[in-house]
C-alpha cells in the first residue's frame, strides 16, 4: 500500500510538473525553444512594439494618440473583460490599424487555474475580441507571461503564435518613471525586439499607464534608429 501511494504521487508530482513547465519559458531561453514559444521577432524588422492589459479608458486613447501621430503600429494584446467594458475603445485600436491580439479574459496566473477554467477564459475573450473588433486574433499572449499546458495546447490548436517580449518597461512598477521605463525599454534595443509596456492600470499602480505615454516618445524615436 505504501509503494502504491508513494508511485501515485510520483505521477502526480510528474503530472503537475508538465502542467507548470510551460511556465518556465518567461525566463528560460531553452524552454522557449522547446516548446515553439517566441520572445523575439525574425531579425531584421524593426522592434516591435506592444501593449497589455487594456482597453483602458484613458490610457488606451493616450497611447492611440501618441502613435498616430508617429505613424507607428503597434500590438495591443486585449483583456476580454475590459473589452466588454469599453467595446468601442477596442473597435477603435483596430480601425487604427494597429494588430488585435490575445491576451486573457480575466487577468489571472495560468499556474492556479485548472485546464477547463484556462479554456473557459481564452473562449470567451476570443469572442468578446473578436465581436468588439472585427478582427480574430492570431497571437496569444498570457497574463505575466506564465503559461501552463493547457494554454500552450490551446495556443497550438488554434495557430496562435505565443509571443512574449524581449524588452520590458517595469512601467507598472510603483518607483517607475517616464525616464526609467523609456531607459529600461530600449537599453541594447535591436531588430527583431518585443516590447513590452501597458496601456492599462486595471491591475496595477493606478495612474501607471500616465508614465508609459510620458515615455513612449523616446521609445518610439529608439524604435526608428534601430
Amino acid at each position: 500500500m505504501t509503494r502504491a501511494v508513494g508511485l501515485a504521487g510520483a505521477v502526480g508530482g510528474l503530472a503537475l510538473t508538465t502542467y507548470w513547465l510551460p511556465g518556465a519559458a518567461a525566463v528560460f531561453a531553452p524552454v522557449r525553444s522547446l516548446l515553439g514559444v517566441r520572445n523575439r521577432i525574425d531579425v531584421g524588422h524593426d522592434p516591435l512594439l506592444t501593449f497589455d492589459d487594456g482597453p483602458h479608458e484613458h490610457g488606451t486613447s493616450a497611447v492611440l494618440e501618441v502613435l498616430r501621430e508617429a505613424r507607428l503600429h503597434a500590438v495591443f494584446f486585449l483583456v476580454g473583460e475590459q473589452v466588454e467594458r469599453y467595446p468601442a475603445l477596442a473597435a477603435e485600436v483596430a480601425l487604427e490599424g494597429h494588430e488585435i491580439a490575445l491576451h486573457c479574459h480575466r487577468h489571472r496566473c495560468l499556474l492556479r487555474l485548472t485546464p477547463r477554467q484556462v479554456r473557459d477564459d481564452l473562449d470567451r475573450a476570443y469572442a468578446a475580441i473578436a465581436d468588439a473588433t472585427g478582427q480574430h486574433p492570431r497571437r496569444y499572449r498570457p497574463p505575466y507571461g506564465v503559461l501552463n499546458a493547457a494554454a500552450l495546447g490551446l495556443a497550438r490548436r488554434h495557430d496562435w503564435e505565443t509571443l512574449l517580449w524581449s524588452k520590458e518597461g517595469h512601467d507598472w512598477q510603483q518607483r517607475a518613471t517616464a525616464e526609467s521605463i523609456a531607459a529600461r525599454a530600449t537599453r541594447g534595443l535591436r531588430t527583431g525586439d518585443v516590447i513590452l509596456l501597458h496601456d492599462a492600470d486595471h491591475y496595477s499602480v493606478p495612474g501607471s499607464w500616465r508614465k508609459t505615454v510620458a515615455a513612449l516618445p523616446r521609445i518610439v524615436e529608439s524604435i526608428r534608429a534601430t
